[in-house]
């Protein structure tokens, strides 16, 4: 079961017209295209995607690009909104949206389900998980990821014995426990839970009876500390790299500083493993090209430095360095574009200057434009974050 429902507030204008899974990421992928790719390399091929809230291009994206499956060999995808059959509210939570759909785990009666998060990024096989879990004979075997003490006050908190069993949990602490071995170094949960069925429905079913969040983290796991058989899984990578990638990219500093570290000469997050493939919808478009390189003296312009450009770009007499350009994207003559996310469909006019920014799907930059260059400009148009970033909503008519 993939929780794709949350609202993704922080990351909004993004989350203006879209779910948070399905937020463009790396030029031509969705969010949801990195969990979904996990199961399909882990050899899961019976998945449950729960939405809720805005939810027409997350459905239309499952639709298109992941209707993969057999459904004669018991194999699918289905998205799921709520189906009020045990209330008339909507998802409260991550363990009401289990409570739910109890429904479909009573017609398809499997052993165990994993409960996954449809936006964070990384590579997980889950088969070595489902062996951890069955090898401690575990009620629940929860995903766990060393970060800095310092960063752990945004996730759940968990503590450990020698033999990975969980004694405490506590969510989002304002002041977390550090791990033993490394005063500097907290375990969190990555948000993923593998849990016996009968367990699950249970717990759910108890949550469901009383006035909590109904989630799992804050509510259901540490209700369980001193009941059940509680272990921690400490997340093995198939990333492949000297670092363990798991991204939560819930704001948009996070976003752009994920997109960005896509087009490091090394990046930490590797697109490119055959091993591993990401799978997403493409549509078809022709090749990249750039051309007018004549424009400039030296060739600055109709040239791409240090940057992901998809399918279907044109940069025309443009220059463009350090960014990310999705499909279908035309930049036109002595525009310049630095440190970007540039959605799909986006046009950048004529003498353009864009800099530190996320431009979401279908743009139009009229001749002249800048953005990121005058502060007090921007603030009066778009959203900027913490970091600076300016953030320009999908479809703004841009004077």
């Amino acid at each position: 079961m993939l929780l794709a429902g949350g609202q993704g507030e922080r990351l909004y204008p993004l989350t203006r017209d879209r779910a948070k899974p399905a937020v463009p990421f790396g030029g031509i992928y969705r969010i949801i295209d990195f969990p979904l790719s996990s199961c399909l390399n882990s050899g899961l091929k019976k998945i449950c995607v729960l939405t809720q809230y805005k939810s027409y291009s997350l459905d239309r994206h499952l639709r298109i690009g992941w209707n993969i499956n057999n459904y004669e060999l018991g194999e699918f995808i289905e998205g799921i909104p709520p189906q009020k059959r045990t209330s008339d509210l909507w998802y409260q939570g991550t363990s009401d949206a289990v409570y739910q759909n109890i429904y479909v785990l009573e017609r398809e009666r499997p052993e165990k389900v994993l409960i996954l998060a449809g936006d964070h990024i990384y590579k997980m096989d889950y088969r070595e998980l489902i062996e951890f879990h069955e090898s401690k004979k575990a009620d629940v075997t929860v995903p766990c990821i060393e970060v800095p003490l310092n960063e752990a006050n945004r996730f759940g908190n968990v503590s450990i014995n020698n033999d990975q069993k969980i004694v405490d949990f506590v969510e989002k602490p304002d002041h977390p426990q550090s791990m033993p071995s490394n005063p500097n170094i907290a375990l969190v949960s990555m948000g993923i839970y593998l849990f016996n069925t009968e367990v699950l429905v249970k717990r759910v079913i108890e949550d469901a009876k009383k006035d909590t969040s109904h989630d799992f983290g804050k509510n259901v796991i540490p209700s369980m500390i001193h009941e059940g058989r509680l272990f921690a899984y400490i997340f093995n990578d198939k990333n492949n790299k000297a670092v363990k990638y798991w991204r939560d990219i819930g704001t948009l500093d996070a976003y752009w500083d994920a997109n960005m570290d896509l087009i490091q000469i090394d990046p930490i997050f590797n697109l490119y493993d055959t091993s591993w493939p990401i799978r997403t919808y493409h549509k078809q478009f022709p090749p990249a090209k750039t051309v007018f390189s004549e424009l400039f003296p030296g060739g600055k312009c109709g040239t791409v430095l240090n940057s992901l450009v998809s399918n279907g770009c044109i940069v025309s007499g443009a220059h463009v360095e350090r960014s990310v350009i999705s499909p279908n994207v035309r930049i036109e003559n002595h525009s310049e574009v630095y440190d970007s996310i540039i959605m799909e469909g986006v046009r950048v006019g004529k003498n353009v200057k864009i800099r530190n920014t996320i431009i979401d799907k279908f743009v139009i930059v009229p001749d002249g434009k800048q953005i990121g260059y005058n502060p007090e400009e921007d603030a009066r148009q778009f959203t900027i974050t913490e970091k600076g970033i300016i953030v320009v909503p999908k479809m703004l008519p841009l004077l």
